[in-house]
């Protein structure tokens, strides 16, 4: 998985064959990676799974301990940008795939995709009715934060030198300010 995601995010999509891959690998032969793979679009189907659940399991243990909602969201986005700023050949060749692959959106990203956004959907649900969020839209508040926190990726990947402290600092107050209970 590494090297097809390190040969992807290198090489580009088009380019990032099995016998490219076995290269990077030190692989001796194409044939141990179609041994598991019958084709490209089942390697990349399992390395898009691969990228997303390394950055779900980053992201749930930035949640750990946390209990309140607001606590859950700040992980959340603080999580987010951390998997993208300590993953980014992960983000390089997920954007490849996102971008490049002729049926990656509804094939390997709605989904995942629709999942996220339907678990922090019920996150900004379960603080209004705590009290800690104030009334808006929920699926709506859901869809502008992911947003936000996608478009992290891809500034991530475009400037290596952003700074991250700062923008994630940012982040946070902005999703703060959007969704905190009138005091």
């Amino acid at each position: 998985m590494r090297a097809a995601i390190e040969t992807i995010a290198d090489l580009g999509y088009a380019k990032a064959s099995f016998a490219r891959i076995t290269e990077r690998a030190r692989l001796s032969s194409p044939g141990l990676i179609s041994y598991h793979f019958t084709n490209k679009d089942e390697l990349i189907q399992e390395v898009a799974a691969e990228i997303y659940a390394t950055g779900g399991d980053l992201v749930r243990s930035h949640a750990d301990g946390r209990s309140t909602a607001w606590g859950v969201l700040q992980a959340y986005v603080e999580g987010s940008v951390a998997f993208y700023a300590t993953h980014r050949t992960h983000m390089a060749a997920l954007i490849q795939i996102l971008f490049h692959h002729p049926k990656a959106r509804e094939g390997l990203f709605d989904a995942p995709n629709q999942a996220e956004l339907d678990a922090l959907e019920a996150l900004l649900i379960r603080g209004q009715r705590d009290g800690e969020f104030r009334s808006f839209p929920p699926r709506t508040m859901a869809v502008i934060i992911r947003q936000s926190v996608v478009g992290m990726m891809i500034k991530i990947v475009a400037e290596p030198d952003l700074d991250l402290d700062e923008y994630t600092r940012e982040l946070v107050t902005v999703c703060e300010l959007a969704t905190r209970a009138a005091t």
